[in-house]
């Protein structure tokens, strides 16, 4: 019996055996090669304004065909829409092809639309359905935005980033310690947030947790290395609010927010406090 076929997406590498699923739930082992069953599985979709993503320096003041699938390859106890990044079951989901998908986004240009944003759950777990329709929406003059943990190998990111226009990447904290809990690495979505920021609009979201990833000296930290890539990339700072596992925790004093995003003024142009 075969020992199961290494998937090269992430960089956890999950070793899947025949008919089983990988940690992040969405792609499987079908054949002896690893498969993105959540390929056009839709969960959610709904026009937003871009700023939702969030984007603030990004065709500001428009509208977005956003979408979403199911899993996800961190475990954030935190987590805002764990009922699709932790749901492993495709009953319920629309299915969605690319072409579909692009002339949804087309019909809904009158409205303001500018392009599709694959988010919600982690796409880029599923970064082929990505692909093949950022190439589609791409020929008929549509964005792309991805928003993401950053926790993909290099490979298959950069086999993206001429397709993506712009990316909102989550820096959950500037803790290898943080990211361990989660399942990450903070390097790696360092690596991802340079490469990015290399050849596409980057914009950074780092949610503030009390007691976890709040103090000042983090902030510094993470505001001084950011910079060090670039100091017009804009960062939101966002407050935590109970949610998921964690929702026996206080939420972010806004005090606290305003604090971290005064210390990270201090290093980059654009600092954006959220949800106060």
């Amino acid at each position: 019996m075969s020992e199961g076929v290494l998937c090269t997406v992430c960089p956890r590498g999950c070793v899947i055996r025949e008919g089983h699923r990988g940690y992040c739930g969405a792609r499987a082992n079908h054949d002896g090669e690893t498969i993105a069953e959540n390929y056009g599985k839709i969960t959610s979709m709904a026009l937003d304004p871009i700023e939702k993503k969030p984007l603030r320096r990004f065709r500001p003041g428009s509208f977005i065909l956003s979408v979403g699938s199911y899993g996800c390859n961190l475990r954030c106890s935190f987590c805002q829409n764990y009922r699709i990044s932790m749901e492993y079951d495709s009953a319920g989901c629309m299915e969605i092809m690319p072409q579909k998908l692009v002339d949804k986004a087309l019909e809904l240009v009158p409205e303001g639309n500018v392009g599709i944003a694959y988010t919600y759950n982690e796409p880029l777990i599923g970064y082929e359905f990505v692909r093949d329709c950022s190439g589609l929406a791409h020929e008929k003059g549509l964005a792309n935005v991805v928003v993401t943990n950053g926790y993909i190998n290099e490979k298959p990111f950069e086999e993206l980033l001429p397709l993506i226009d712009a990316f909102n990447i989550d820096l959950k904290s500037f803790s290898q310690a943080f990211y361990k809990k989660i399942g990450g690495n903070l390097e790696v979505v360092k690596d991802s947030i340079r490469l990015a920021a290399s050849q596409s609009h980057v914009e950074v979201t780092t949610l503030i947790i009390g007691g976890e990833n709040d103090s000042e000296e983090e902030m510094r930290e993470l505001s001084k290395w950011l910079a060090s890539v670039d100091p017009e990339i804009p960062l939101h700072i966002s407050r935590f609010f109970p949610a998921y596992k964690m929702s026996d925790r206080s939420p972010t004093p806004s005090d606290k927010i305003l604090k971290l995003t005064a210390i990270a003024r201090e290093r980059l142009r654009y600092v954006y406090s959220g949800n106060l």
